[in-house]
């Protein structure tokens, strides 16, 4: 194991400039660059920059790749394009009082969209001949369009922290002028094979140019990805993520922010656990690589940081059961499946169903099953989710389809082998007027997942978390790290 750390910065972090030179980059180390190398920054987009090149992660809105893929009026994704070219001046005009370095940082930005642009024509007018399928390309698009965020905030930071007479170097993994074909590790090995990190400071973009796609494979957990082969890849010490909040007990905005304390430590299937809810700490693929090297992982709150955060280690299990987050998620589909005939015949269902479900992408949470029914409790729009329903009847023409929205809450901890906390989980639930559609605990006891309707959320959230956590007064830290 080597000396160094590799931490990556996410999006709304990255966007308060001054936190991150103050409390990320020079943090503890005074004005100059003392004590300052020895670490690697993967750093995400400006924040709202991605949503703006793909679509918005939460509402939905096109980006311009949603606006190109899509688009029915000629050039409707040009606007788009527009828009991002606005912002990103904006970004540059707060981030460079020098008009000289404004300028070239727009210069740099404005070229990578010229050639964007350039590209995106081109393969429209392609497309518009019989022979060529647009979609057969939306997804080199879309990497295409990923690489622009990440390569715009590592340029500005690197320029920025030079100004400072440190050592930064600009680490460009988006393969923008590069031909070659590789995969994510080639591109890694080679990006670093003359890097002296006793005296230079890397600053890399999030996003990686690879053979099989980024994105294809991990969505917008790419950048996760890149941070973890990074770290294993040059056997850090310690991987980091800085984001704008702590790794807390329960969401801040919902319980109240003296309520939700830092978890201080856990385990990799805790962060696993709250994967699947869609509160990624990482990326599962990610957290499994540095799992198998056993590099601990470190999530911090960028804004409060003398706090020591929350550490994630594979072999750490708290020394006494208890619950260490309530977590949970709303937009949530429950597709029951109800035939007669499924008794004695699950497990050939059971495969039918999971393949139709794993056709159209679809993010099953949990599931259950009785002698005739299985129900899929699925994180997708309702569109896919129709789609999935209209092929199961398909193909099972007989079996009744009920969909319903519902919200998944639950507790999770490293070890909760605690008699009755199922039941005082229960109790609390219905002393607030909550029913329960489903529950679910799995032998493990590492979580407890109720299904309530989507309106009981933010309640079921509070009373659990005032019920399992609040009770016990833990202080600053579930456990310090």
């Amino acid at each position: 194991m080597k000396a160094h750390t590799v931490e990556k910065i996410g999006g709304t972090s990255m966007s308060d400039y001054a936190a991150v030179r103050n409390n990320i980059i020079l943090k503890n180390r005074g004005s100059a660059a003392q004590g300052i190398y020895q670490r690697i920054f993967v750093v995400s987009a400006y924040g709202g920059i991605t949503d703006l090149l793909l679509e918005h992660k939460k509402s939905g809105k096109p980006g311009i790749f949603a606006l190109f893929a899509g688009s029915e009026e000629e050039r409707s994704w040009g606007e788009a394009v527009d828009g991002l070219r606005q912002r990103v001046e904006e970004i540059n005009a707060d981030l460079f009082e020098d008009p000289q370095m404004r300028m070239r940082a727009n210069a740099f930005m404005g070229e990578r969209m010229k050639d964007t642009e350039r590209c995106l024509s081109d393969l429209e007018r392609l497309c518009q001949h019989g022979h060529f399928a647009l979609e057969v390309h939306l997804d080199t698009v879309s990497e295409m369009l990923a690489s622009l965020g990440e390569a715009h905030s590592a340029w500005n930071t690197v320029q920025l922290l030079r100004q400072e007479d440190i050592n930064a170097r600009f680490v460009d993994l988006t393969g923008w002028h590069d031909g070659g074909q590789l995969d994510l590790d080639e591109r890694i090995v080679r990006a670093f094979a003359d890097i002296d990190l006793s005296r230079e400071l890397p600053i890399v973009t999030g996003y990686a140019h690879t053979r099989d796609g980024l994105m294809k494979t991990f969505a917008r957990g790419y950048s996760e990805m890149t941070f973890s082969r990074i770290a294993v890849l040059t056997g850090a010490r310690e991987a980091i993520i800085h984001k704008e909040y702590h790794l807390s007990s329960a969401d801040p905005r919902l319980v109240g922010e003296m309520k939700a304390v830092p978890i201080g430590r856990t385990n990799y299937d805790v962060a696993d656990q709250l994967a699947n809810l869609g509160m990624e700490a990482i990326h599962p693929r990610a957290a499994k690589s540095l799992r198998q090297r056993e590099i601990p992982l470190r999530v911090m709150n960028t804004f409060e940081p003398e706090h020591s955060g929350t550490l994630v280690t594979g072999d750490y299990v708290s020394e006494t059961p208890r619950v260490e987050i309530i977590a949970g998620r709303k937009n949530i589909y429950a597709v029951e499946c109800f035939d007669q005939d499924m008794m004695g015949h699950t497990t050939s269902y059971d495969r039918a169903i999971n393949d139709i479900i794993a056709r159209f992408k679809g993010g099953v949470v949990t599931k259950d099953i009785n002698a005739n029914t299985i129900t899929h409790f699925l994180a997708n729009n309702l569109k896919t989710v129709k789609r999935i329903g209209r092929v199961i009847s398909e193909t099972f023409p007989d079996c009744d389809i009920q969909v319903r929205k519902v919200a998944v809450v639950s507790a999770i901890g490293s070890d909760m082998k605690v008699p009755g906390m199922l039941s005082r989980a229960v109790s609390a639930l219905a002393q607030s007027g909550i029913s329960i559609l489903a529950v679910h605990q799995s032998m493990r006891q590492v979580d407890m997942q109720f299904v309530i309707d989507e309106c009981d959320y933010e309640q079921a959230v509070k009373c659990l978390h005032q019920a399992l956590v609040e009770v016990h007064d833990h202080g600053e830290a579930i456990c310090a790290a």
